[in-house]
């Protein structure tokens, strides 16, 4: 039987796995959906801003919003040392 704070810190591994195929999900609906008032986009929108709107702010702007993967490798990277306290 695992440990309470193993089963917290995999239960955290997951949830950044969700967090960004939400990320790459809103990624590909920002693509085919452009109808800010669709269900589906606006929930993806209201869960990734928090983490791209801050992002987005501190990376330089351009014509390409990098916010996207910016966001996935520091997810990546956390994920990671999640998994080396395992």
């Amino acid at each position: 039987m695992h440990s309470p704070s193993y089963l917290i810190i995999k239960t955290l591994i997951n949830a950044i796995y969700i967090y960004n195929i939400l990320i790459f999900a809103r990624i590909i609906m920002s693509w085919i959906i452009r109808d800010p008032y669709n269900p589906l986009y606006r929930f993806l929108h209201s869960i990734t801003e928090p983490v791209l709107g801050p992002l987005r702010r501190v990376i330089p702007s351009s014509t390409l919003d990098f916010s996207p993967l910016v966001a996935y490798l520091l997810l990546r990277i956390l994920a990671g040392i999640l998994q080396s306290i395992l």
